[in-house]
């Protein structure tokens, strides 16, 4: 649990100074970064997908795979998302502490700092090294990563951003106190990892886009994309017991 205290109070520092700085810092300039960490962001998502899915055999050619899982887990989980409304129910949930807070703009930092620090291998991977041995180094780098980026995302959405540490929170440290129960599983499905991070990075891409183009998708309604590539390892698994 060490990786995700550090990754949260990396979170939590990085916002805050992003808030101290956006006092004087034009909006004029705060838009600039948040397009510019758009693209940083678009082509983040864009490296994993492409890291996931293709492959480099032994005669230099150049292999795809996953790419109809990635297909087929965007389509229905958007179609799960948009059926029960969850990125309504997440900004509702944003909406809601904002009233509390009294902060404008709360929800939107909220959900694209959520689905930031919460998807994506390193989030995975990092959490489970850290329940299994105690093996930190992975969410300590995305710590430092996840640091500018609170700062960065906090200086343009505000405080919302901080508060993405809870569900952070609760996120990898699940995964990390349960890691032991899903190492035998995780090992011995090394595809299931590539074609999950892919889809996480996909998302990603869609947070890259929404930060360039101003938001126009519903990231929120993809999370469900994520447990696609689970079901569809698990059926095979169960066909190949038959």
């Amino acid at each position: 649990m060490l990786g995700t205290v550090v990754n949260v109070a990396a979170v939590i520092l990085g916002g805050i100074l992003g808030i101290l700085l956006k006092k004087g810092i034009k909006n004029e300039i705060l838009e600039n970064v948040m397009k510019a960490e758009g693209v940083a962001v678009l082509i983040i998502g864009m490296n994993g997908v492409l890291t996931n899915m293709l492959s480099v055999g032994e005669d230099g050619k150049i292999s795809e795979s996953g790419g109809l899982v990635l297909l087929i887990s965007l389509a229905l989980g958007a179609f799960i998302g948009e059926i029960i409304k969850l990125d309504d129910k997440i900004n509702s949930l944003g909406k809601f502490v904002e009233n509390k807070v009294k902060s404008g703009g709360f929800s939107k930092g909220f959900v694209s700092a959520f689905i930031i620090f919460c998807v994506g291998s390193m989030s995975i991977i990092g959490s489970v090294n850290d329940g299994l041995s105690g093996d930190s180094s992975v969410l300590i780098v995305k710590s430092t990563l996840d640091f500018i980026t609170a700062a960065v995302l906090a200086s343009a959405m505000g405080i919302g951003v901080i508060f993405a540490c809870v569900p952070l929170f609760a996120y990898q440290g699940t995964i990390s106190l349960f890691a032991s129960q899903v190492k035998p599983f995780i090992e011995g499905n090394p595809e299931m990892m590539l074609q999950f991070s892919a889809v996480g990075y996909a998302i990603i891409m869609c947070i890259g886009i929404n930060f360039i183009a101003g938001e126009k998708i519903k990231t929120a309604n993809l999370l469900p994309a994520m447990v696609i590539p689970i079901l569809y390892n698990v059926l095979k698994m169960v066909e190949n017991l038959w």
